[in-house]
């Protein structure tokens, strides 16, 4: 025991004083350190408390040398526990120059995205020895523990209203500046749009309707919009069809092919062309489409991850909602169908990013004399209406009125 080799976190305390020495003369370093850090990513606490003296300095637009420094860490207490006076001068002394100050953010992030690595794995092969774990809750604990690093984002802590109003009124301004009817992610439904704005990030968009009133076709129209003209990469969960049947649809969409004629073979020749120009169009364009048939709830959110990642998806969709598997049994399925409906708009919170789930109505609409669906229709689960940000309920009139 006495041999074995005592390891130190991964750490570069001259860096961090470098960089702190470079926020101290230079605010334009103040700017990028923030933009890039946060006072977690620095190993000793006292650079810590420092980095956030100036990032507070600094957002109070106030003049950033040791002596406000100096005065501000006095004001908050902390004056001593970062080393006094003599301290702020040691980093102010550091460096020259602030010309580097980029390359010591790189130094300090790197090290400190490896220690967290490290407490993030440490923490996954301890629970992995628990005796009563559940292996599937675990992966997927530990994947978003390993994911959180991934993206750079850690889970924020509460804050103060005055330090989301900056941003939000710079929002605002920026809205005001650049007038767009459209903020979201556009379907090409003109009225549709008006009314949301476009599919907004975070939102949880339920598309709703009895079987054969066109949800899919709603949302596959929506996601050939999206990809071609607005670019957006976009994910398909298709639990119902398989990945040849759902871009079959979409070939038949954008040729403006009968989808019968093309299921059962009897294509006029004028139509191949039509075919052929479609799938050219659909080739470049980013839509990934995942089939798995009854997909979990942690499955659906893990493989959604790691398409965000790699591909910066800016739109999933999942049809539908009441063929996924919750990612435990529990009493009922309705309680199955509430932690489903929870997981996907938490999932579209974490990834900021639309997501559309397609959703089944239950037969009460069919007892209604004008048959118009209404929320409470919505199968299974009242959860839905209360997780959903925007509901959809389709109905086709001449589906029950032929004449």
């Amino acid at each position: 025991m006495g041999n074995e080799e005592i390891r130190v976190p991964p750490q570069n305390v001259d860096a961090e004083k470098a960089l702190l020495g470079a926020m101290m003369i230079d605010e334009e370093a103040i700017g990028t350190a923030i933009e890039h850090l946060d006072s977690f990513y620095f190993y000793e606490t006292r650079h810590q408390k420092v980095f956030d003296a100036l990032r507070d300095l600094y957002a109070q637009r106030k003049n950033v040398d040791i002596i406000t420094l100096s005065d501000f860490l006095t004001g908050k207490g902390t004056l001593e526990a970062v080393g006094g006076l003599s301290y702020l001068t040691e980093l102010a002394d550091f460096v020259p120059t602030s010309a580097n100050a980029r390359y010591y953010v790189d130094i300090v992030k790197e090290k400190g995205i490896q220690r967290r690595l490290i407490k993030n794995s440490t923490e996954i092969i301890s629970k992995s020895y628990g005796t009563d774990v559940n292996v599937d809750e675990l992966v997927d604990a530990a994947e978003q523990l390993i994911f959180e690093i991934a993206t750079a984002k850690q889970k924020q802590q509460a804050v103060h209203v005055k330090d989301v109003i900056k941003t939000a009124i710079e929002t605002i301004d920026q809205l005001y500046q650049h007038k767009q009817a459209i903020t979201g992610v556009a379907t090409g439904f003109i009225d549709f749009d008006r009314m949301t704005s476009g599919l907004q990030k975070s939102d949880l968009i339920i598309i709703a309707g009895r079987p054969s009133m066109g949800k899919s076709a709603l949302a596959g129209s929506i996601c050939e919009y999206a990809a071609i003209h607005g670019n957006v990469p976009i994910a398909i969960f298709s639990l119902e069809m398989s990945k040849e049947q759902l871009v079959q649809r979409m070939l038949c969409s954008q040729a403006q092919v009968d989808a019968h004629k093309v299921r059962t073979g009897f294509l006029s020749p004028s139509e191949w062309p039509l075919l052929t120009k479609a799938a050219g169009k659909l080739s470049n364009v980013p839509i990934f489409i995942d089939d798995t048939p009854a997909i979990s709830a942690l499955e659906l959110r893990a493989k959604a991850r790691r398409l965000k990642t790699s591909h910066n998806i800016g739109l999933i969709v999942v049809d539908y909602l009441q063929l996924m598997e919750a990612s435990a049994k529990t009493e009922s399925r309705q309680q199955e169908i509430s932690e489903i409906s929870r997981s996907l708009k938490a999932l579209a919170r974490e990834l900021n990013t639309p997501l559309i789930a397609i959703s089944q109505l239950s037969r009460a609409v069919e007892s209604r004399q004008d048959h118009r669906p209404q929320l409470s229709d919505l199968r299974e689960s009242g959860a839905i209406e209360q997780d959903a940000d925007v509901v959809v309920l389709l109905i086709r009139e001449e589906q029950y009125n032929p004449t």
